[in-house]
């Protein structure tokens, strides 16, 4: 039974390296801002509405907890939205399980099809994206959007699981095809890294070089390893370079497992749940907004997140 931290510092929040003091804030506490979702993720933080939008994806829905009075409302219903982040514009960038597609949202409502077939062939079901500073979309296309119809629709994969790139032109390549399941993504504050986690056991988070082109990644090599019951899945990085990964699953393990750049485990924080996804938020980037498996979570930092997600 989740139980709200009546005293500071909030046990929940481990040190596992001393370092880990200078990223969190001694008087605060995990709180839990809503419960009652199937499966939490892709939260997306959007500073001009002071909201965090967030997706349910069994619930088929995407869903809006507002700052100013905590109240969570729909945002819009379908199909089967998993990972979310903003371009550079400021624009609603979504994986669809339901379509098979990544989307951008504009302005007005409307809503345009960045990628939804390579090669002739379906995507599998886009599941995580981030968007660079040049304006290319780089998402994970594993299959758990099709493998049955808890978060999507079930269908046979018609492409190997890869990591894409769309050119703001249109142009469309795969520029990591070695990675089984590629879930959760993104790049190091200077964009020279691409991080990429693995789904499929062993799980761990790999690490690219970045092209000097900007356009492919290179040089693959595992950073973290997720050991026996370890599970990454979603994360995002702060200015410095730290990874702050959603992690589980089991008593311990579930939670945010934070990261050097360099792989040195620096702390954790504890939910009763697996946490599938974080975003930085507030009106520095200073608060880490947590979706987990049936609840939204959050937590005052120190540390900033990068602007780009």
């Amino acid at each position: 039974m989740w139980q709200q931290a009546s005293a500071y510092p909030d046990p929940r929040i481990e040190h596992l390296d001393h370092r880990f003091a200078d990223l969190v804030v001694v008087n605060t506490a995990v709180e839990r801002l809503f419960t009652g979702l199937r499966w939490g993720e892709g939260p997306v933080w959007f500073g001009d509405l002071r909201s965090l939008l967030f997706s349910d994806i069994p619930n088929n829905r995407m869903l809006r907890w507002d700052e100013e009075t905590g109240e969570v409302s729909v945002f819009r219903r379908g199909p089967f939205t998993n990972g979310n982040t903003r371009d550079r514009q400021g624009r609603l960038i979504s994986c669809e399980h339901g379509n098979r597609r990544v989307t951008r949202t504009e302005y007005d409502g409307r809503v345009t099809v960045i990628a939804d077939s390579f090669e002739g062939k379906r995507l599998n079901s886009p599941n995580d994206v981030v968007v660079k500073s040049d304006g290319s979309v780089w998402f994970t296309d594993p299959i758990f959007g099709i493998r049955d119809y808890y978060e999507g629709y079930k269908a046979e994969p018609e492409l190997p699981t890869h990591v894409y790139r769309v050119d703001p032109s249109g142009g469309m390549t795969a520029v990591v095809t070695d990675i089984p399941l590629p879930n959760g993504l993104a790049f190091s504050p200077d964009e020279s890294k691409l991080y990429v986690v693995q789904s499929q056991i062993p799980r761990g988070i790999h690490v690219f070089d970045v092209t000097p082109d900007g356009q492919g990644a290179t040089n693959g090599r595992l950073l973290i390893d997720a050991g026996e019951k370890g599970a990454p899945d979603g994360f995002r990085l702060d200015t410095a370079g730290n990874l702050w990964c959603g992690w589980g699953t089991g008593e311990g393990l579930n939670g945010v497992r934070v990261f050097d750049a360099e792989g040195t485990p620096l702390g954790h924080i504890h939910l009763p749940e697996r946490c599938s996804n974080v975003a930085f938020g507030g009106t520095y980037r200073t608060r880490l907004f947590m979706t987990a498996s049936q609840s939204l979570y959050a937590l005052h930092v120190r540390a900033q997140g990068v602007g780009y997600a």
